[in-house]
């Protein structure tokens, strides 16, 4: 069994979140299951223990070794070994992407109406509960404003923004926040002492920093670990992680983005890639380090990137981080992010205009450069909603021919040109210039 569940919480003391601890300790605290909220809303990043504290919360209605003043289930009693099993016909749980209409939501209505078999109450847990559609929001609404005695509503949820008020209002609201590094680091030492292994106390810290505030993640890796060697070292973490060629590229990296050098960019992702590096993290730990630049320069300390400069580096990187996901190579969003950024104050290299050129579509008159801007930007505004990434690319031409028969674009980079050369693409770029334009134009792409 993976760590993340063979080490899952079974007891509210067991929490790895002291705050999460200390809410569900006062609510629960002395309380008979008839003065329990009858309904919860745990909100915050996956990774984070939402689902296990709700089955925790489930066992502690429904233990019958439960004591009045005692909070925590026995894990011993048929009541709370059915939860743990899964095997509970009074504790449903519900994934709300799959059931998200409002004849699922209404069947719930119905049958919650009944009472409990062999429990003390109904629970039932409605992970990703953001996904429901308004109707079944609205449906789910008339329960919980006149819910059943019988019945307790654990609602989770990574999308707290997209939960109605009107749901919240009526919910005891618990928010999940990413992990601190003295609760990963306990919960790691948790699980090293259940698998007899030993770890150093520095080791502990940096993959607490890979976790990047996940209870998950941080089991994840720490198995990963283990699988390889039972005594966890820094120079363990840093060999499988290379936590150390990590932390030299980004400040290599952040540099080019100073100096707008693409060049050297794509050289750094390069290397990376040849490493073997983890691009999600990578591009993770990228963000973090600017979201610290952003603050000091809020706070007035101005140095490297303007404000916002940095801000608006952070959210193309937050959609590079996005794109990663799909990507055919996994450094490839990284790439076309540093071409666009590094391409946005570069002047277009056609300045002069040929002979030939000045008879001329109206609405793109002007010198060259000005007719050169002016095509390049709405057709990579016109791209960007048929195909994003490719967009991404445009942004790192410029125009080196443009007239009323043909559009020419030269680029640095071999891929980029392959990819804008693509049958596919040229017939969408020439759609896309016939809609500008009104007339048909050529579209080629050469090297520079």
């Amino acid at each position: 069994m993976v760590f993340y569940l063979k080490y899952r919480p079974k007891k509210i003391s067991e929490l790895d979140s002291e705050a999460v601890r200390s809410r569900l300790e006062n609510v629960l605290s002395g309380k008979l299951p008839d003065k329990i909220p009858h309904a919860f809303l745990f909100t915050g990043p996956r990774g984070l223990g939402k689902t296990s504290t709700a089955r925790i919360i489930a066992k502690s209605i429904n233990c019958t070794n439960r004591k009045e003043k005692e909070i925590e289930p026995c894990n011993r009693c048929e009541s709370c070994k059915s939860i743990i099993s899964g095997s509970n016909l009074d504790v449903l749980e519900i994934d709300g992407a799959s059931n998200r209409g409002i004849d699922e939501i209404r069947d719930l209505r119905e049958k919650i109406r009944l009472a409990p078999l062999n429990s003390k109450k109904k629970i039932y847990i409605i992970d990703e509960v953001h996904m429901l559609t308004a109707e079944a929001f609205n449906a789910l609404l008339k329960t919980l404003e006149e819910p059943p005695k019988h019945a307790v509503f654990i609602l989770c949820t990574t999308e707290a923004q997209k939960v109605p008020l009107t749901i919240t209002s009526r919910c005891f609201h618990i928010k999940f926040s990413r992990a601190v590094e003295e609760d990963l680091v306990g919960s790691f030492q948790r699980i090293i002492k259940g698998e007899g292994a030993k770890a150093e106390k520095q080791a502990l810290l940096e993959i607490a920093i890979l976790s990047d505030g996940s209870f998950r993640d941080g089991a994840k890796i720490l198995e990963e670990l283990i699988s390889i060697s039972p005594k966890i070292t820094h120079d363990l973490v840093e060999r499988k992680y290379k936590t150390k060629t990590i932390n030299n590229n980004l400040n290599e990296l952040i540099n080019s983005f100073e100096k707008r050098d693409a060049g050297r960019g794509i050289k750094i992702v390069s290397n990376l890639s040849n490493d073997g590096i983890d691009f999600k993290l990578f591009t993770e730990e990228l963000i973090n380090k600017l979201h610290e630049d952003l603050l000091s320069k809020v706070d007035g300390k101005e140095a490297g990137l303007s404000l916002s400069e940095t801000k608006e580096l952070i959210e193309m990187l937050v959609k590079s981080h996005t794109s990663i996901k799909y990507a055919i190579l996994p450094q490839l969003p990284l790439e076309l992010t540093i071409v666009e950024w590094c391409s946005l104050d570069v002047g277009e290299k056609g300045a002069n205009e040929p002979p030939g050129e000045s008879h001329f579509i109206p609405n793109y008159v002007g010198t060259s450069r000005d007719k050169h801007d002016k095509i390049l930007k709405e057709l990579i505004d016109k791209l960007k909603s048929e195909n994003f990434s490719t967009a991404g690319v445009l942004r790192g031409c410029s125009v080196e021919k443009f007239n009323d028969k043909e559009l020419i674009l030269s680029t640095g980079f071999k891929f980029h040109k392959e990819r804008l050369s693509d049958k596919k693409t040229i017939t969408l770029m020439e759609k896309l210039l016939l809609q500008i334009v009104g007339k048909n134009i050529k579209f080629s792409v050469i090297s520079n």
